[in-house]
């Protein structure tokens, strides 16, 4: 097999200077990618003033590995902090190819003890951080007709998970960016994806059995994260799973559902009296656009 390389290519990871970030980084930077190793260097629930320690140990390490990077301690969670990563890049390297959207914190508490400021600061690190993150690159990448980049989400917001309202959101959120920047992207050659990773790091040890932990490190996730980054990969719009070895896609489906008058009066006993084929999943699709999915209320039959 031709083995995958990124030389000439220059990337972005933000929160890379612990778990998941940090394994990013090195597995690029080991194939020739030249990184911005963001991190702010926060607590896990993003209080502190931060430090600057843990994205320049990961720095040191791809240099000593003989790579090339430099580190960027900016916040996501500003729209000047996502302007000052893209900074940093453009400044050292020139350009920004790759953008791989790994920076969170948890701020776990049940939706009726949840205060406004812990819904706010999730969803800023989260969502609006990957938006602000992303809409800085995004001119440089339509400029230079190329662009890679990667959402994370989470089995909390792709299926739930009590105590995490706020983390949920923000990860189904970012799949719905994914699902419009696909689009956008295409003409200009920006591949826009998702990673829905199974891995230890500092937001997911306290919630997990260690026997599990073990099987999932972040060097288990970062392959096909990375594969997604790279020129070999010509899909967008994928969700894809990935932990303890085990890869997988994720859709969004819809089942094929049943046609009532619209013409008619339709009452709620008649869609009762319908719901078992409603809620049949047998021979279930995908769309693959907002058109693609109302398009079908024109196809009755």
């Amino acid at each position: 097999m031709s083995e995958i390389r990124f030389d000439g290519r220059v990337a972005v990871v933000t929160g890379s200077g612990r778990g998941l970030g940090k394994s990013h980084a090195l597995l690029l930077a080991s194939r020739g990618a030249k990184v911005v190793v963001n991190d702010l260097g926060g607590a896990v629930d993003g209080a502190g003033g931060g430090s600057q320690t843990p994205a320049e140990e990961v720095v040191q390490e791809i240099k000593a590995a003989g790579g090339e990077a430099v580190a960027d301690y900016n916040g996501v969670h500003t729209a000047e902090g996502g302007k000052g990563i893209i900074e940093t890049a453009t400044k050292a390297f020139g350009k920004v190819d790759i953008l791989i959207n790994n920076a969170g914190i948890l701020r776990d508490v049940s939706f009726m003890k949840m205060t406004d400021e812990q819904w706010d600061m999730v969803l800023k690190v989260h969502l609006y951080g990957a938006y602000y993150v992303t809409k800085a690159a995004w001119p440089v990448m339509k400029e230079n007709n190329y662009g890679r980049v990667i959402f994370t989400t989470s089995a909390a917001g792709l299926y739930g998970n009590f105590g995490q309202t706020n983390y949920s959101a923000a990860k189904m959120g970012v799949v719905g960016m994914m699902n419009t920047l696909k689009a956008e992207g295409a003409k200009n050659n920006i591949m826009v994806n998702t990673i829905g990773p199974g891995a230890v790091s500092r937001m997911t040890e306290s919630i997990m059995p260690k026997d599990v932990l073990d099987l999932m490190v972040p060097e288990l996730v970062s392959p096909i994260v990375c594969l997604m980054c790279s020129e070999d990969f010509k899909e967008t719009g994928h969700i894809m799973a990935a932990g303890a070895g085990h890869y997988a896609k994720v859709q969004i489906i819809e089942s094929k559902g049943v046609y009532l008058d619209p013409k008619s009066k339709v009452t709620m006993e008649d869609v009762r009296e319908k719901l078992p084929d409603i809620v049949n999943m047998e021979g279930a699709i995908t769309a693959q656009n907002a058109m693609d999915g109302i398009g079908k209320f024109f196809k009755q039959g």
